[in-house]
């Protein structure tokens, strides 16, 4: 008899809590780069608190399909992707947003794992 496929499991514990961790990807267009990392000072250890870390940010990429032409990509790991909305959604993003906004522009997805 053959044995099942053996399968990553996606299922973690953050704080005692189950949880499938979330991705998010952003694809940044940065127009002010000393204004872009004031934004990155702050948003770096809110990130940190929300338990979110980074995956990449603005390594060297490549399309192999479509036409999509992504400027600098970044990719968030968070916990769930419960704890990603409440991150964004928040006030702290929230504030700091205005000022990513002033300097950049994103087009950002989140994914949850399966």
């Amino acid at each position: 008899m053959a044995s099942a496929p053996i399968r990553m499991q996606d299922k973690r514990y953050y704080r005692g809590e189950a949880y499938m961790t979330a991705y998010v990807i952003f694809d940044v267009e940065i127009r002010d780069p000393l204004r872009y990392q004031d934004f990155m000072n702050q948003v770096k250890p809110a990130l940190a608190n929300a338990g979110a870390r980074y995956l990449t940010r603005g390594g060297e990429h490549r399309v192999y399909e479509g036409n999509w032409q992504p400027r600098r990509i970044v990719i968030l790991e968070f916990p769930s992707i419960e704890t990603w909305e409440n991150f964004y959604q928040g006030p702290i993003y929230q504030g700091l947003k205005v000022i990513r906004d002033e300097c950049s522009s994103a087009r950002l997805v989140a994914v949850e794992a399966a």
